[in-house]
């Protein structure tokens, strides 16, 4: 074996070490360089505060991106988006479909895979698939290792991550730890969860980082802060990286170095005796933070201490150079408590977890997703930057593909943030999209909150940004409903909806756009499901559609958009484009002029491999697992006019005719048709 300070990983400096830290229901207004530093320097006793000085100073090394979101605002359709790179108007999981399996596609571990890394999925999990959402659930066809993941060492069940002591199950029962396909909570005495991740963690990056000849990639999801608000055992171990912080023991009983001592005991000495001004009279004595609120401190804490010590580990190593380090949250703050009888329920509005905005963990309100994100690699990213960029989680997948070097997957709905980043080709403008239901629940009545945000009906909700403007709908009806517009930059409160005569043209722009963005999913049924996508104002039309053709040699099927053309042209049907000899990838670019609105039935094959959207509507995914020559049938609902459509093809072997697309209105009786295609000289 190498020693780690000598390693094999510099002989593959060209391509990054990869961490995506993802913490639970940590708001954007729990760390310091977002929020809680603010709320320190007021110095306001009735306003208590907490610190995070690691992730200050990852922030300090890196850039903190103060307009990220994530792509719903609960666990399981945020993960979701976040693993395959897709937002909520394609992923596969939705709503509060917890414990639904991840759909067989790509991921970012089987991306990262097939970009020649070793993958690790550490912590919890929640998308291994059951009975509810399938007949084979109990096979778990979503487990991690059959999503891309070389090792996975965690929680499976989503259900599992709101108890933090596994193997005592102190509050929420036992749980089980799964290390790939093996069960081995036996050996878990006395395990705070976030102890144990971050041990398993550092371990099996030393493994790798000694043993392969490869870059790495790993996915490192805590299951704290949220639920229970156990404590650790102990105080976070001196030091950090090789030789100090969280080690990893494998001793039975003792798989851990803080393994020992007393379970759900210790509080972080910054808060132990901390007192606040409960009654905003500083004239009365002050009292004691309530212990839940002492609890969530300290869990968050400890997951500052967690990352430098992580940090601390990638120097030890000489990796941290090119090791590009991501920290975010799933979603907003939890107004919730699974505490037992004696403790104070855990309301946000108590730190301001929400910082300065409105909305928690369920709302698509910013407080419900916009996330403190902290993005670190020493050699590429300077120091000390804040991106104002509008960014969401399903970026992340194609920003990792661009630091690899390769075009991201056609199915992807996000954008490479790496220009923004690293200050190097042109940013290309994210799109910000969410959707949700969840019944008749409301928003907390906090009087942080604006009045018009407080109680209110949340139901169906949307939310699409569009520079410093957001559109959002609650308690949706009907696609009519107009949207609430809000300039979150003067108004992150969202207390004044800007939605009125002056705004009517992005009040219809936001309309159209919700439905030319998304396909409807039978197991998360939304009201505009029948909406036919609205067609496009496009003048100056002509007969033909336009091709461009592109060389290389990729592991799937590549989005081209930001592809150099080998070659390009226009030809005035499918069956006269030329597909080039030293061309492996097309991608055709034209419109469809649909005669009357109503719902029309497609029908693709594709040679080799294919994808097609209309507008952002993805109609057809033959690339992820496609077999050849498979005839996909999928209906949708145009309205009547002009709509853009995008193919993108592999014909590697220059096949005449490499796929057919056909379509027919619903209920037609005639022949399929091939339609004419127009485009826009």
């Amino acid at each position: 074996m190498l020693p780690y300070q000598a390693t094999a990983q510099e002989k593959k400096a060209d391509k990054p070490n990869i961490i995506f830290i993802l913490t639970d229901d940590l708001g954007y207004g729990d760390i310091g360089v977002f929020f809680q530093n603010q709320r320190k320097s007021k110095d306001d006793p009735s306003e208590p505060w907490t610190s995070t000085p690691q992730l200050d100073q990852m922030a300090a090394e890196g850039a903190i991106l103060t307009h990220h979101y994530a792509a719903a605002p609960v666990c399981a359709p945020s993960r979701g988006s976040l693993l395959t790179g897709r937002s909520q108007g394609h992923a596969n999981v939705r709503d509060n479909q917890f414990d639904k399996a991840l759909e067989d596609n790509h991921t970012l571990g089987n991306v990262m895979q097939d970009a020649g890394y070793i993958t690790a999925a550490i912590g919890k999990w929640g998308l291994q698939g059951n009975k509810k959402w399938s007949e084979n659930g109990d096979n778990w066809p979503g487990r991690p290792n059959k999503r891309g993941f070389d090792y996975f060492y965690g929680y499976m069940r989503h259900e599992d991550g709101h108890e933090h002591y596994p193997k005592e199950g102190i509050y929420r029962g036992k749980k089980e730890v799964w290390e790939n396909e093996k069960e081995v909570s036996a050996a878990v005495d006395k395990s705070y969860t976030a102890d144990l991740w971050t041990a398993a963690a550092k371990n099996w990056i030393k493994n790798t980082v000694q043993d392969q000849n490869k870059p790495f990639f790993m996915y490192l999801a805590y299951d704290t802060p949220h639920a229970v608000l156990e404590l650790p055992t102990q105080a976070y171990p001196k030091g950090g990286g090789l030789n100090g912080g969280l080690q990893w023991t494998r001793k039975k009983g003792h798989i851990i170095n803080t393994a020992s001592g007393e379970p759900d005991s210790f509080v972080e000495p910054e808060y132990a005796n901390a007192t606040y001004d409960d009654d905003h009279d500083k004239s009365t004595a002050e009292v004691p933070w309530p212990e839940t609120y002492k609890r969530y401190a300290t869990d968050v804490r400890r997951i500052d201490h967690a990352v430098g010590d992580i940090i601390q580990l990638l120097k030890d190593l000489n990796i941290d150079d090119n090791t590009l380090v991501v920290f975010s949250s799933d979603n907003g703050p939890a107004d919730e408590s699974y505490l037992p009888k004696g403790y104070v329920r855990n309301t946000p509005d108590f730190f301001n977890s929400f910082g300065p905005f409105d909305g928690i963990k369920r709302d698509v309100l910013e407080g419900g997703e916009r996330m403190p994100t902290i993005v670190r690699w020493p050699s590429h990213i300077a120091p000390k930057q804040e991106i104002e960029l509008p960014s969401i989680s399903y970026d992340w997948l194609p920003t990792f593909t661009d630091a690899v070097g390769l075009p991201a997957p056609a199915n992807s709905d996000g954008t490479s943030l790496l220009p923004s980043l690293t200050w190097k080709g042109d940013q290309e403008t994210p799109l910000i999209y969410s959707e949700y239901f969840q019944g008749q629940m409301q928003t907390p009545g906090y009087q942080d909150f604006s009045k018009n945000n407080r109680n209110r009906t949340r139901n169906q909700m949307q939310m699409i940004r569009k520079g410093d403007l957001v559109g959002i709908r609650y308690d949706i009806k009907s696609q009519d409903d107009d949207f609430e517009i809000y300039n979150v930059i003067a108004d992150p409160q969202q207390s004044t909806n800007l939605a009125g005569d002056s705004l009517t043209d992005l009040q219809q722009w936001m309309k159209d756009k919700v439905t030319q963005v998304r396909r409807p999913d039978p197991q998360a049924p939304r009201p505009y499901d029948s909406i036919p996508l609205r067609a496009s104002k496009v003048e100056g039309l002509k007969e033909g559609i336009q091709w461009y053709a592109f060389t290389g040699d990729y592991p799937w099927l590549p989005k081209m958009d930001k592809l150099t053309t080998s070659e390009k042209g226009i030809a005035q049907n499918l069956n006269e484009i030329t597909y080039k000899s030293s061309s492996a990838y097309y991608m055709l670019k034209g419109y469809l002029k649909i005669s009357e609105t109503g719902t029309y039935n497609f029908q693709f094959s594709a040679k080799e491999k294919g994808f097609i959207r209309v507008h952002g509507a993805a109609l057809f995914d033959a690339d992820y697992g496609y077999q050849p020559n498979t005839l996909l049938q999928a209906k949708i609902n145009l309205q009547k006019g002009i709509h853009p459509i995008t193919i993108y093809l592999q014909n590697s072997s220059k096949e005449i005719d490499p796929f057919t697309l056909e379509w027919k209105k619903g209920g037609s009786s005639k022949i399929w048709d091939v339609g004419l295609f127009y485009y826009v000289p």
